[in-house]
């Protein structure tokens, strides 16, 4: 008979409640894995639209590319010609984009997409081959390229005319030398050795998804975008030096002086490259369905212990009795809240989901407290105590900047509250029972 008690003890029963809480991790990281299962999902759908409308683009140049003949000794002794390029980047570089936001959706999965109007213009000093070990007779101007890059060439929706010095030229696809560009568009502004000024002006079209990148080739270069998106995250090497968000979009200017990175002006072959000075912006969606139920798993454990705590301290001071057996329904049922957010959150807005779905866990396990204790504070206890649970994490989902503090606040409040309440348990006479409901 002792021995039956002994398992009936308050210390016994304290490590079956916290034993379970444990062993209800499993099903919780199970379900963390299905949100990232459907996260990935979206994923692909999202890829999907990205490929037939435009990926994230990265806009670079214009470059000029001016051919030579270089001789050089093969391994048998002769003298062999090939062709080099010596790059000119320009004197000054002006960029204005704006970008119209859209929606598409793939199923049941959005995508923000953007259309950007783009239009560059600068200048290019005639080419300087001064100390770079070329001879004048080895210079092939006919030849010269003007290069501009262009990430993903599906994204662009009209013919790209280039004015170079007041003349049109219709773009051709592709480059024609890989040393600093791997994707974009050319002409050939048909130079002579008379030394003149090459004034630009570029019109694109350009489709687009999440990114828009730009590298700084010009002695100076500036940049200014506006967009209809009101969540803008920039990135890259520089932040803009003035930039302005409202609900209506935002607007951002960049200034970037050839002294901030780390290329020249003047270069021969693929001795520099150019990408890792970008700077741009993203169409950030705030923080997705994905990310918020991937947020709420997170304080699975946090919902299970508070909620078996309360639980086991009606027991220890209330006279009353909970079998693990309904710890464990108990605890599923604060584990269905995170498949029903999930499930409705892929088809209507997440504050709904989580209305819904936190309404009816809360309902049902009050409503198996009222039947296990049969007493009104009990059961009111419990859905006071899950109402702010479910209400306070509402809250700390909604902060992107704050989520951290007010989770470390929420959590320092209720280990406090704890210690309050508990303050004046004699707990070394409590372990000494050997019954908890005598």
């Amino acid at each position: 008979m002792s021995k039956f008690k002994s398992r009936n003890s308050v210390g016994i029963k304290l490590l079956i409640v916290a034993a379970l809480s444990l062993l209800l991790l499993i099903p919780a990281l199970m379900i963390e894995n299905i949100v990232h299962e459907r996260n990935s999902r979206k994923k692909s759908a999202q890829n999907e639209v990205s490929d037939k409308w435009g990926n994230n683009q990265t806009i670079s140049g214009p470059i000029l590319s001016v051919p030579f003949n270089k001789f050089i000794k093969n391994k048998d002794g002769n003298v062999v010609k090939y062709i080099s390029y010596a790059h000119f980047l320009p004197e000054t570089l002006s960029v204005k984009s704006n970008l119209e936001s859209e929606k598409r959706y793939r199923g049941i999965y959005e995508l923000v997409v953007y259309n950007a109007k783009i239009n560059v213009t600068g200048m290019f000093s005639f080419p300087d081959f001064t100390n770079m070990g070329v001879a004048d007779a080895e210079i092939i101007w006919k030849d010269a390229v003007l290069t501009f890059g262009i990430s993903d060439m599906k994204g662009i929706k009209k013919l790209v005319d280039i004015k170079i010095n007041n003349k049109n030229f219709t773009a051709n696809p592709g480059v024609e030398t890989r040393d600093v560009l791997v994707s974009g568009i050319n002409v050939k502004p048909l130079l002579n050795s008379t030394p003149q000024n090459l004034n630009f002006s570029i019109d694109l079209d350009l489709n687009g998804s999440k990114e828009l990148m730009f590298a700084p080739v010009g002695k100076e270069t500036s940049v200014a975008v506006k967009s209809d998106w009101s969540n803008p995250s920039f990135n890259g090497n520089f932040l803009p030096s003035s930039r302005k968000i409202s609900d209506d979009g935002f607007s951002a200017k960049w200034k970037v002086l050839h002294l901030n990175r780390n290329f020249p002006q003047k270069w021969i072959g693929s001795k520099f490259k150019i990408d890792n000075s970008q700077f741009g912006v993203s169409l950030r969606v705030k923080v997705d369905e994905y990310q918020k139920t991937t947020r709420t798993t997170k304080y699975a454990i946090m919902f299970i212990g508070l909620t078996f705590l309360t639980f086991f301290m009606i027991e220890l001071l209330g006279g009353k009795s909970v079998h693990p057996i309904q710890y464990l329904l108990i605890g599923f049922g604060l584990l269905i809240f995170y498949t029903l957010l999930l499930s409705f959150t892929e088809h209507i807005s997440f504050e709904s989901s989580y209305l819904i779905a936190s309404i009816a866990v809360i309902a049902m396990i009050t409503l198996y407290t009222k039947s296990v204790f049969r007493e009104n504070k009990f059961t009111l206890l419990i859905l006071g105590i899950l109402i702010l649970l479910y209400g306070y994490l509402y809250i700390v989902l909604q902060l992107q900047d704050y989520a951290l503090l007010m989770g470390s606040l929420g959590l320092f409040a209720i280990l406090a509250l704890l210690m309050y309440l508990t303050r004046n348990i004699d707990w070394f006479s409590v372990m000494k029972k050997t019954d908890m409901l005598e």
